[in-house]
């Protein structure tokens, strides 16, 4: 579904694989006249988007197939450019299950959790073009919407 989001859509942006419970993510952004700068490199915005929804998407799904409701958002984003992107790139996502057991525990203990995570865009050559740092937070839904901490 996240293939038809128009924010990704548009920009050439594409889930090509989501890894056993959503722990893992492929992402790949394609090399594009609706991607391109006023370089004809890949617009860095574009790159910014790849990895915008992906962290907050997987923990929002991972506690959801546990029967947990969770609000997830990206809070804070940081992209370091290394090289100008001449081809298309990829983007990989993982969490291992020490991520999924701090965020359970820190929802359970303060109803909310925070933390940072990772990635690089890869061009085809395997170059590294970006780092992406992004952090993300969760929380459980507030008083009057139904709280299931416990469901874990």
């Amino acid at each position: 579904m996240l293939n038809l989001y128009p924010p990704l859509l548009f920009q050439r942006i594409r889930v090509r694989q989501i890894g056993p419970g959503f722990r893992s993510a492929q992402v790949h952004v394609a090399k594009s006249v609706l991607t391109r700068n006023l370089h004809g490199t890949t617009f860095g915005g574009t790159i910014f988007s790849a990895a915008d929804p992906m962290y907050a998407v997987m923990y929002w799904q991972i506690f959801a197939r546990l029967g947990l409701r969770v609000r997830t958002w990206l809070k804070l984003a940081r992209i370091e450019y290394f090289k100008p992107v001449q081809t298309s790139l990829s983007l990989e996502f993982t969490l291992d299950d020490e991520d999924v057991e701090r965020a359970h525990g820190g929802l359970v203990r303060d109803g909310r959790f925070l933390r940072a995570h990772s990635t690089s865009a890869v061009d085809d050559a395997g170059r590294t073009c970006a780092a992406i740092e992004t952090e993300v937070y969760l929380r459980l839904p507030r008083v009057g919407e139904r709280r299931q901490a416990s469901a874990f």
